[in-house]
C-alpha cells in the first residue's frame, strides 16, 4: 500500500513476516528499572512468532518480568530500505514440549557463550515499511 509520501510504503503481514524470516539480527526494545533498553538478539521466525535464545541475566529477566516488548529488523540496499516492528508479548518458554519445538528453529548464537533459555515474543501487532531512497524533495515544488 503507498502511503502519501511516494517513498514510502506500508507492507502487508505477509511481506512483513517474509522480511523477518529473511534476517538472524535484530533488537528486543523493553523496560528495565522503567527505563527503556534496546538489546541486539539473535533471532529466528517460527509459526509466526519472534524466538531467541539467552542466558541469565538482562535481557531474559527484562522480557520474562515486563512482557509487553518491541522486536524491530530492518535492512536496506543502495535504493532502499525496509524496517518492520513487532509489538508483542513475550514469554519464557518452560515446558520440554516448548523447548523441543523451538530447537527446531536453529538459533544459532553469534558468541560462544551458553544461551540455555527461550524467550518467543508472541505478535500482538506486526507493522512494516520500506523506503525508496532518493533527493530530498524541493520544499518549495508543488507535489
Amino acid at each position: 500500500m503507498k502511503t502519501k509520501d511516494e517513498s514510502v510504503d506500508i507492507l502487508s503481514l505477509a511481506e512483513c513476516w517474509g522480511l523477518l524470516g529473511s534476517l538472524t539480527l535484530g533488537r528486543l526494545i523493553t523496560s528495565v528499572g522503567g527505563n527503556p533498553d534496546i538489546f541486539p538478539v539473535n533471532y529466528a521466525v517460527q509459526n509466526r512468532t519472534v524466538l531467541f535464545r539467552t542466558a541469565h541475566g538482562t535481557k531474559l529477566v527484562s522480557a520474562a518480568i515486563n512482557h509487553q516488548v518491541l522486536f524491530e529488523a530492518d535492512d536496506h540496499g543502495l535504493s532502499q530500505g525496509w524496517s518492520v516492528i513487532v509489538r508483542g508479548v513475550a514469554r519464557m518458554l518452560r515446558t520440554d514440549e516448548e523447548i523441543a519445538v523451538a530447537e527446531k528453529a536453529q538459533v544459532l548464537p553469534w558468541t560462544a557463550t551458553p544461551r540455555q533459555h527461550y524467550v518467543r515474543i508472541l505478535p500482538v501487532q506486526v507493522t512494516g515499511r520500506r523506503f525508496r531512497f532518493g533527493p530530498d524533495p524541493d520544499v518549495h515544488e508543488p507535489r
